[in-house]
């Protein structure tokens, strides 16, 4: 597969070999091309758009404890407020982090050979914005517009990029990293109003402590 991706894509790219399947990672300029090439090119032949999904690395490597060996801090992050799950980020450790934030990450799937590939590319952009697919698979409407709802990236040349999960007038993007765990408003039907009417969410936050992973167990 590697010689034939050689042979027929003359963008820059990078391949990395994962667990499942292999991986591509491309720029977001050169999405298309090689997307077409994929698709359209028979020695290829990945007709199928099976997934469009996002990640989010804001906070990627960031951890307060360690569940590989028991320590004397993990029941603390449990209780005090210095996680995400009680407070806003500060985010003096991962301003550098910032380039490269959002990923965009396809799925192919080539029935005739039997391949599977990934397709990663990376944004820079704010807010993040990418070439649509749909002019290529028709299915890539609502994976899109899902990573638009969750992530807030948007999809260039999208025919109807609307928010697909959350309600209507929902305000942020829940998969964010930043986005708070308890959310911002809460919904409630007021007997009084004898309507549903939206509020600044009351929950406390609260955060599990896991089960920590021991050797000898």
């Amino acid at each position: 597969m590697k010689k034939i991706i050689a042979k027929h894509i003359v963008d820059q790219y990078e391949l990395e070999e994962c667990t499942d399947m292999l991986t591509m990672k491309i720029h977001k300029d050169s999405l298309l091309d090689v997307m077409s090439t994929l698709k359209n090119n028979k020695e290829l032949d990945f007709i199928q758009l099976t997934d469009i999904c996002a990640v989010d690395y804001y906070t990627y490597g960031e951890t307060e404890w360690s569940t590989k060996e028991a320590t004397s801090t993990g029941y603390s992050r449990g209780i005090k407020p210095s996680s995400h799950g009680r407070i806003k980020f500060e985010h003096k450790q991962i301003q550098n982090r910032m380039d490269n934030r959002f990923c965009v990450v396809y799925h192919l799937l080539s029935i005739s050979n039997n391949n599977r590939i990934r397709v990663k590319t990376y944004l820079n952009d704010e807010p993040p914005i990418i070439k649509s697919l749909t002019s290529l698979w028709p299915a890539a409407n609502w994976y899109e517009r899902e990573a638009f709802d969750l992530f807030g990236i948007l999809f260039e040349e999208h025919p109807d990029l609307r928010r697909l999960l959350t309600d209507y007038g929902f305000i942020g993007h829940p998969f964010r990293k930043d986005f708070p765990l308890t959310g911002n408003v809460q919904i409630r039907y007021d007997p009084a109003l004898k309507r549903i009417i939206q509020e600044p969410v009351d929950i406390m936050p609260r955060v599990l402590v896991p089960k920590v992973i021991r050797e000898d167990k």
